[in-house]
């Protein structure tokens, strides 16, 4: 049976779009999406995942005649002055050299704290995906912070302390945990020092999401409102049968962006949530691509007018914008 959900009609996804695209790389690129973005020492700046060194040819024998795949992945980095126009780095971004065990980093999050820009991401190493945290004063030069255990990613940051500790939220998988593969939640955490976390608390099941049957995870790191922690998330609707486009041979998962608002001072608590999407794949930018109707939410930022810019990934291929009020976001936001 097909499930078909209704978009939140107050967002508007930018004419412009996508305004990340693998063509307008100046170094090999097949795919640029899943970025992070945030405002850094007065400018907007972008770490997008870029992967390459295949085609869509290639991928699409790898799925159909079990051909092999040499995939890589790299970071990008964008700076621009308006959040709409980029202007691309000349070279891959490295913001720490990877090893024999690490295999490369990939979709990267921004929070600015105090001054100093740190970024959250996920690596793939040789006994499980990790998750990390690193900071930067001037994207040249990155300090490794933590890293997690496996299996843990979609790691985002609090912009600021609270109670005195830094606060992520994550979203660990384990195989066993919810007794069917890939019903995945959203935890908290907290530090004392962005090294050490603990005190773990669960903030949202899939349950409590109407829009999926699979699972979920943080989106952008979340923005703070009178009203609460304005917080966006991704979920993901599996079509059990049903093949959607994709260059990758079969694929059935559907992905939202949904939106969450969390107490100010216990952010473990969800005061409200959309209960629709509030972005789904409707252009073809969206419906097509590597893995089609995938929206995969990375980087939020409110305006001083008031205006809240979604940065999103499409169809595991583009980058993408959306904008909405930021009080018309907060309403959206129903009671759980």
């Amino acid at each position: 049976m097909t499930f078909e959900f209704t978009a939140c009609q107050a967002i508007v996804k930018n004419p412009r779009n996508p305004l990340i695209k693998s063509a307008m790389m100046p170094y090999p690129s097949t795919l640029t999406f899943n970025a992070g973005v945030t405002k850094f020492q007065g400018r907007y700046v972008m770490v997008f995942r870029n992967d390459y060194n295949f085609t869509r040819e290639e991928i699409e024998a790898h799925e159909t005649a079990g051909a092999r795949l040499d995939l890589k992945i790299n970071l990008g980095l964008a700076f621009s002055n308006d959040g709409i126009n980029w202007e691309i780095s000349p070279k891959p971004f490295v913001p720490f050299e990877l090893n024999d065990e690490w295999f490369w980093a990939y979709d990267p999050r921004l929070t600015v704290i105090d001054g100093r820009c740190y970024m959250c991401f996920a690596v793939d190493t040789r006994h499980g995906i990790r998750g990390g945290i690193a900071v930067t004063d001037d994207f040249e030069r990155f300090d490794l912070l933590t890293m997690t255990v496996p299996d843990n990613r979609n790691m985002v940051l609090f912009p600021e302390k609270i109670g005195g500790s830094y606060i992520r939220l994550e979203r660990p998988f384990p195989v066993y945990g919810r007794g069917r593969k890939d019903i995945f939640d959203i935890w908290l955490s907290e530090s004392p020092d962005m090294k050490f976390w603990g005190n773990h608390k669960l903030v949202l099941g899939t349950e409590n999401v109407a829009f999926c049957n699979d699972k979920i995870g943080p989106g952008a790191p979340p923005v703070k409102t009178q009203a609460g922690w304005l917080t966006v998330f991704h979920a993901v609707w599996r079509h059990w049968g049903e093949k959607l486009y994709s260059w990758a041979g079969n694929w059935e998962k559907e992905y939202f962006a949904g939106v969450m608002l969390l107490d100010i001072d216990d952010p473990s608590k969800v005061v409200g949530i959309c209960r629709e999407p509030l972005i789904k794949a409707e252009n073809q930018y969206e419906l097509e691509g590597y893995r089609g109707s995938v929206i995969f939410p990375g980087g939020m930022i409110l305006e001083d007018s008031g205006e809240v810019k979604i940065y999103y990934g499409a169809a595991d291929t583009t980058e993408c914008l959306a904008s909405i009020g930021v009080d018309r976001l907060i309403s959206l936001c129903k009671k759980l």
